[in-house]
């Protein structure tokens, strides 16, 4: 399984990529708010720290204004993913978008259908957000089951992200089901690497070693 870092950090980002371990980037309008570069200018720069795919989303709302919108955020580098939220308009601006080789990220998934459709559409991604379906006491793990099944049921080339991740365990059981991608938070990826017994074997290590004789 792909880890994306969730991120529009430059810091973070580069931190993650240092450790060998990512292999692309997903942001959104929440995330760039938080950045004091320009949009334009952070996502070029983010795609220089990796060569995975990096997910920068339309904010246009009808398919004649997402289309335009998509082009010009595609041509800020070649591995940029064109985010664009699932809906009729965003249907039909995926299907024109794949025909002209735009990859694009159908995000803000909550059902398999939507799935379903963003993947006949011709998303290259389809991004479910399991903790936001959590937060509302549905199983977000068992939606990503469901689009695992039904893509590989129908070989569709579509990759899974699952997105919205709490936890470390959302991980574990994303990589268990089989889906392509999970896209982490910085807090989580830290989460990721640390365990309590580690850090206790590591101590004891370094106490028994300030023992042995030189």
């Amino acid at each position: 399984m792909k880890l994306f870092l969730d991120s529009a950090n430059l810091d973070e980002i580069r931190e993650v990529a240092g450790w060998g371990v990512l292999d692309g980037v997903t942001t959104n309008p929440s995330l760039c708010s938080k950045e004091s570069v320009s949009f334009e200018d952070n996502i070029r720069r983010i795609c220089a720290l990796t060569p995975g795919p990096v997910s920068a989303e339309c904010v246009s709302l009808k398919a004649d204004a997402i289309v335009p919108e998509a082009r010009a955020l595609a041509k800020i580098a070649p591995n940029v993913a064109v985010k664009i939220p699932i809906g009729i308009e965003g249907l039909k601006a995926t299907k024109q978008l794949d025909g002209e080789g735009v990859a694009v990220n159908m995000t803000l998934v909550f059902s398999a259908g939507q799935a379903l459709l963003a993947a006949k559409a011709g998303a290259r991604f389809v991004s479910p957000f399991i903790g936001r379906l959590d937060d509302v006491s549905e199983d977000g793990m068992a939606l990503i089951e469901e689009i695992v099944q039904i893509f590989e049921n129908f070989h569709y080339q579509t990759e899974v992200i699952v997105a919205s991740v709490r936890h470390p365990r959302h991980v574990i059981e994303a990589a268990r089901i089989g889906a392509d991608i999970a896209t982490v938070p910085f807090a989580v990826m830290q989460k990721l690497v640390r365990h309590p017994l580690t850090d206790i074997g590591v101590e004891r290590f370094l106490a028994d070693w300030g023992k042995v004789k030189k």
